[in-house]
């Protein structure tokens, strides 16, 4: 599949656009989000409030009183965090997204209109535009050997020198509630994946990922 970051997203819909069109592949974003939120925020104008060091949040988000923001982040406009979110830094957080009751991001980028609306650990991870995490949904950034995280494409398998490294969501994936998405796990633009899924590697564009791991061409109306 093409594992390329401009394969997997439209980088109009997201103030890392520039930065991440220097990638050939988006994991390799993954070490610079903090700097690049930190290059951002002050530049961001009238309609960014600084509400602590290093957090800038749009003037037209929503934050729930009991969430915390960690620094670095970047609240975009019209998104909402809700109770008990928990923000712990280097999280850039797009226009129109959600960010739900008792969510916890740590150096991600959300792309506009991503949902992670109820449970979701999203760590060392991008999630293209219009994305979503069902509930319950996590990805999980470190392998249990501690060994270092490979992208597993079919036969092909390419190193990342990483070792915390969650997963890639193309624009417009959906991911079934409850779903644990391994290190490395790369879903192409407009899949889908199953509720309860384990996923592991690359899932290329417009499939379906089942149960026990079958993946699917979607058919038309899917």
């Amino acid at each position: 599949m093409n594992l390329n970051t401009t394969g997997l997203f439209d980088l109009s819909h997201t103030l890392a656009g520039d930065y991440l069109a220097r990638f050939a592949y988006p994991w390799q974003a993954l070490d610079g989000i903090k700097d690049l939120i930190l290059s951002l925020g002050p530049a961001l104008g009238n309609d960014y409030e600084e509400r602590a060091p290093q957090v800038w949040v749009h003037e037209t988000a929503k934050i729930a009183p009991t969430a915390f923001l960690g620094a670095p982040c970047i609240i975009g406009p019209d998104t909402e965090v809700r109770h008990c979110a928990f923000i712990r830094g280097s999280a850039l957080v797009g226009a129109n997204c959600v960010v739900g009751n008792s969510v916890e991001l740590k150096n991600v980028i959300l792309f506009d209109n991503v949902q992670t609306p109820h449970y979701n650990y999203v760590g060392d991870s991008i999630l293209g535009y219009k994305s979503h995490m069902g509930a319950g949904s996590i990805t999980s950034n470190v392998k249990s050997d501690k060994t270092l995280v490979t992208v597993k494409d079919g036969d092909e398998r390419i190193e990342t020198g990483r070792k915390k490294f969650g997963a890639i969501l193309g624009d417009w994936v959906e991911v079934g509630c409850n779903s644990v998405l391994n290190p490395g796990t790369v879903i192409g633009p407009r899949s889908n994946v199953y509720p309860l899924s384990c996923v592991r590697g690359a899932v290329p564009a417009d499939s379906i990922y089942k149960t026990g791991g079958v993946i699917v061409p979607k058919r038309k109306g899917d």
